[in-house]
């Protein structure tokens, strides 16, 4: 199953996960204490950065899919990570809040490159479908080792080498990530799409240039101005999902009833999603105000690094759920996508409820032990993998070839509605600047807000078990037709 070539793609997944996660770990410090921002608006800022990026995978995709091809897409975007690292590093050093916001335009925008075309190309590296599908969750583990060691690390690092040494990290593995595929681009050429096979002429050349220089100077007037910005990111969103529609009704019947089940577990994944964004915005200033002390009394842990655990258990949780689902397959228990979703929601509302309960009962120190986090992210980890994994793999098992990189970039652009929608939730959670948060304000303000979030996770659940049983039909009257 394992290749010379997908090994090396995973090398440039670590890559991503541990400069891309390291930067967001301080960001929200380096916005709070180096540029002066707001709660409020660093928690815009911080949830656009995580969501603006997979919103730019529809352009990735069309990309991908007209112009270059998944490899060179791939390509380009690690040496823009590079590029926008850099620009951060500069930003750092001199305190410029204009250069800071260029340099995560174009980390977002070479995110937005790359996520549609790595699962593509990493799925031909693969002899069969069903190879492709067991050993992506192991990339997706792979990922939040880099991720962990990037969340943990890098607000150590800080301490020692300041803002500008941390991006300057990410700025080397992203040129190393680079540098893997440039050399490797005869290997990679013979396994992926024709393509990526073919040369590219002049004008595609030309209209992949202006589309990226437009692309990076939305992203950076929507970082510049938030409140703009996420009306846009709306505005993308629902044009994406209009254009799907569209392409709906001009394929066969079979192909209607496959891309409607898309549809719904994207729906699905937007509301998950919302989810997981919390843990770089709520959940993050959260842990900044009141997480205290060092793991299990001897591992040393920053505030910020909270989220590090989330990655930690990811990494766990890839092989365990390849395991337990072929051990459930094996004795022919074969559960639907959107079941395995709703199994996700039901651990979401477990990991939120315990917050819940943590945030209320919370005593006149302010304090929570880091212990207490880190089994809030077990369960969190555990339900994000099955939806980070098992969803695309449904996307890519049932979307017709000639857009298969777009399909998948719809998968990203439900990460980016719900990556804003949860930034702008979690702003009700934000004092003004130089307010002291007190006991009042944990409990009745974080917990009012957290209890509310695992209501609704609840409520996802029989959404999504409802959802479970209406694409079961829709793909039965796919093979019918």
């Amino acid at each position: 199953m394992w290749n010379k070539l997908n090994k090396s793609m995973m090398v440039c997944q670590f890559s991503f996960g541990l400069s891309f996660y390291g930067v967001m770990a301080i960001l929200t410090r380096f916005f709070l204490e180096d540029l002066k921002y707001s709660e409020a608006d660093t928690m815009m800022v911080v949830g656009a950065f995580s969501a603006i990026g997979p919103l730019f995978a529809i352009a990735g995709g069309f990309i991908a899919d007209k112009f270059l091809g998944a490899f060179r897409s791939l390509t380009i975007a690690y040496f823009v990570f590079a590029l926008g690292y850099a620009m951060l590093i500069l930003g750092a050093s001199l305190i410029n809040i204009p250069m800071s916001l260029a340099g995560i335009a174009l980390a977002s925008y070479a995110r937005g490159l790359a996520s549609p075309s790595y699962p593509s190309l990493f799925k031909r590296t693969f002899k069969t479908k069903e190879d492709f599908e067991n050993g992506f969750p192991v990339n997706y583990s792979v990922n939040n080792v880099g991720a962990l060691l990037g969340q943990y690390l890098f607000p150590l690092f800080v301490l020692t080498i300041g803002f500008n040494g941390g991006f300057a990290l990410s700025c080397v593995m992203g040129a190393l990530a680079f540098s893997i595929l440039f050399f490797s681009k005869k290997s990679f050429t013979e396994v992926g799409a024709q393509i990526d096979s073919e040369p590219v002429s002049t004008k595609n050349w030309a209209y992949f240039g202006i589309l990226s220089v437009l692309m990076i100077a939305l992203v950076f007037f929507m970082f510049s101005n938030m409140n703009v910005g996420k009306n846009i990111v709306y505005t993308i969103g629902a044009g994406a999902l209009l254009y799907f529609i569209g392409l709906m009704f001009k394929t066969d019947k079979a192909n209607r009833y496959k891309m409607g089940t898309i549809l719904i577990m994207i729906v699905l994944t937007t509301a998950f999603f919302v989810y997981y964004g919390q843990m770089m915005t709520s959940m993050n200033i959260v842990s900044i105000n009141t997480m205290r002390g060092d793991l299990f009394g001897f591992i040393p842990i920053a505030p910020e690094a909270a989220m590090s655990m989330n990655p930690l258990w990811c990494m766990v949780a890839g092989p365990v759920i390849t395991y337990i689902f072929s051990f459930l397959e094996e004795r022919n228990i074969n559960l639907t996508t959107a079941t395995r979703v709703a199994c996700s929601f039901v651990l979401t509302a477990i990991a939120f409820a315990i917050l819940t309960y943590a945030v209320k009962t919370i005593g006149t120190d302010i304090i929570i032990r880091p212990e207490v986090f880190l089994v809030i992210h077990f369960f969190q980890a555990f339900a994000e993998v099955i939806v980070g994994s098992m969803v695309v793999a449904f996307i890519l098992s049932v979307t017709p070839k000639h857009i298969e990189n777009f399909s998948v970039s719809f998968f990203s652009v439900a990460i980016a509605l719900s990556g804003i929608v949860g930034a702008v939730f979690s702003t009700a959670i934000s004092v003004e600047k130089g307010q002291k948060v007190t006991q009042e304000i944990v409990q009745n303000i974080y917990g009012d807000y957290f209890g509310t979030l695992t209501i609704w996770a609840v409520i996802m659940v029989a959404v999504a078990l409802g959802s479970s049983v209406m694409i079961k039909k829709m793909l039965e009257a796919s093979k019918e037709a």
